[in-house]
This record gives structure tokens, sequence and C-alpha cells, in this order.
């Protein structure tokens, strides 16, 4: 009887051991210290602040990064959305965390994924039409150079649509398809080519009147561009 009873108590044990278990896994993935999938009005944590942090280094956000989902970060959301073509809903899901470079899919080229190479060869293309392939190669090795150096963001999705950054994103061409061209010189720029000299702006003379932009070092000339530092 006394056996019997061990028994019961054993499996009693091992029950609320697998239901402590299961109830601190949920702690653990709901107080914020994990990455969601599904960041939206009233949420609130680290994946939030993650998502504040990179709107505001892209120009969309200037509130508090509190990890507080509220009406300002819901509105700088869909602000982003807007500006990149997809669904504006205010919440930040996988296809805008993507775009915002903070999902943690990992690519196949130079750890890039195949989003990252499309998303490279749409502005080759977009900005490089009617250019040499050394210089699509070339505009595209620039935004990878953005990706690296620290006064811009550290994602190709946050360098391009970085506001104002490039106004083709705006362009009703931007929704073409890259052609193979294209997505070629993104890859060669991916893999380490850079017919730019390591260049972080470029400019068409005959079409930028911007001082800024003409006051930057030149490295090189390509083609309508004008590659500087």
């Amino acid at each position: 009887m006394l056996f019997k009873n061990s028994s019961k108590i054993k499996k009693i044990i091992s029950f609320i051991a697998v239901f402590v278990l299961i109830f601190s896994c949920t702690v653990i993935f709901s107080d914020g210290n994990s990455v969601s999938t599904l960041s939206k009005l009233g949420s609130r944590g680290n994946e939030v602040r993650r998502i504040q942090s990179k709107l505001k280094q892209l120009g969309y956000y200037n509130g508090a990064v509190d990890g507080i989902y509220g009406i300002a970060t819901q509105k700088a959301v869909r602000s982003f959305q807007k500006n990149c073509g997809i669904k504006v809903d205010g919440i930040a899901g996988p296809k805008t965390l993507k775009f915002l470079g903070l999902d943690s899919s990992a690519g196949s080229a130079g750890g890039y994924s195949s989003s990252d190479i499309n998303l490279l060869a749409k502005l080759i293309a977009a900005e490089a039409r009617g250019e040499s392939y050394r210089g699509q190669v070339a505009v595209g090795a620039v935004v990878l150079n953005r990706v690296e150096h620290s006064s811009f963001p550290d994602t190709i999705a946050g360098v391009i649509y970085q506001r104002g950054a490039f106004s083709c994103v705006n362009d009703s061409n931007w929704y073409v398809s890259p052609d193979s061209t294209s997505v070629k010189a993104a890859r060669d720029c991916i893999n380490g080519w850079d017919p730019s000299g390591g260049a972080i702006y470029y400019y068409n003379p005959s079409k930028t009147s911007n001082s800024f932009m003409h006051s930057r070092p030149v490295i090189t000339t390509i083609g309508n561009h004008v590659f500087c530092r």
C-alpha cells in the first residue's frame, strides 16, 4: 500500500515539475527579453525598444525609447511602412521587422538574405539604369559601404529606406522587378567588388545642385556618377 502511494506521489511531483517548467518558459518569453514576431499598440518590452531605436535612427521617430508601443510609435511604423511600399497597419510584424533589419534570419551571400539581395538589386536598377555594369556594381557598393559606416544604419534595408537617402524609393519605377543584370551586380558587390573605391556618396553632377554633395572629396567617376567620401 505504501509502495502504491509512493508511486502516486512521484507522478504528482513529476506533473508539478513539468507545470513549473512550462510556466517558467512562458514568463521568460513574455517579459520582453525575447524577440517576438508581432509588436503593436499596447506592446511593451525590449523588442519595442529595438523598433523605436531603429525608427529613430532612420528619422521616423522622435519620441523616447521606452519600450512602450504607444501612438507615436504606431504612427512612426505606419510612416515607415508607407515609405517601404508594404501593408500600412501600424503593426511591426515579421515583414516590417525584416524591412527594418531587425529579423534574425541569416542569408547565404556575405551574411545577407535573399531579400537583402533583391532589395539591393532594386536600388541598383532604379539608380543606375543605363549605366555600365561596373557603374551598377559601384552604386550597390555604396549601399554596403554605408552599412559598414558608423554614420549610417547597419542594414541594407535601413540604408535604402533611410529618410531622404534615395528618392527612387518613392518613384513608380521602384515597384518594377529588378532584371538579372541588377541581381548579378548586387551579388558581385556583396561578394566584395567595390569599383567605387570605398565611396559612401555618389551623385550625377548634371542633375544634382546640392552643395553638400558637390563638397565631398571625389574618389572616382564612373559613367554619369561621381563617387565620393
